[in-house]
């Protein structure tokens, strides 16, 4: 399966779920999914019942953790942490930056997560959805060391993608990893589904690099 492939849903399943989730908007809009999104979470949920259930549980979370209104927020103390780039990946994906030797767990994580949330928010409203609807995930680990290491951080990316921006990622592309990541690499992996786990790339040259997006977009003035 290419990284834009996406594995088929049951139409009728669909449906169903819009149906569903007209009643709850025409009670509510701000309820409302279009259906791409509709689509991402009967197809990472994999049934009617558990998709709907999982779009009322995005909904109330976005609702209580003040989603809306992160872009309002001053970020300036974090952003060398992640950054949403200018231009695309070679699929018109959008590009979300993450420099790991900015990272340490001498930090607040529920602001960093936070931040992170916002960074997931200005992406996806960068998506030509027409087009794709995924985002591509850059981890770049330049001057890496194990005080960059931020586990939680790393879990809490997993489950928001998981739970709330389901099927939103494209790729995850792991680039200029030391040899001490490996040693590092398998505690992360058993955290990620087989799908999940299948998107990730280590990339180890420019070349390589090549296939997923243009070298020259990414930052050097992190």
């Amino acid at each position: 399966m290419s990284e834009e492939e996406l594995a088929p849903i049951n139409e009728q399943d669909f449906k169903d779920l819009k149906e569903r989730m007209k009643l709850i908007v025409e009670a509510d809009p701000t309820q409302y999914h279009n259906d791409f999104s509709l689509r991402r979470f009967l197809r990472a949920f994999k049934t009617t019942d558990a998709a709907f259930q999982a779009l009322l549980k995005t909904n109330k979370w976005r609702d209580s953790y003040g989603v809306a209104k992160l872009k309002d927020a001053d970020w300036s103390n974090l952003k060398n942490k992640a950054r949403v780039l200018r231009h695309r990946d070679c699929v018109g994906r959008p590009v979300i930056y993450i420099p790991s030797k900015n990272h340490n767990t001498a930090r607040d994580i529920d602001e960093l997560t936070r931040f992170i949330v916002c960074n997931l928010e200005e992406a996806c409203a960068k998506c030509f959805e027409e087009v794709t609807d995924r985002l591509c995930i850059v981890f770049d680990l330049a001057e890496f060391s194990t005080s960059c290491m931020d586990y939680q951080l790393v879990q809490n990316l997993i489950w928001l993608l998981g739970k709330h921006y389901p099927e939103r990622l494209g790729v995850c592309l792991i680039i200029n990893a030391p040899g001490i990541f490996s040693t590092i690499w398998p505690g992360i992996r058993v955290l990620l589904d087989d799908n999940t786990s299948k998107k990730v790339k280590f990339v180890n040259n420019e070349a390589d690099l090549c296939q997923y997006l243009i070298p020259d977009i990414l930052p050097t003035d992190v």
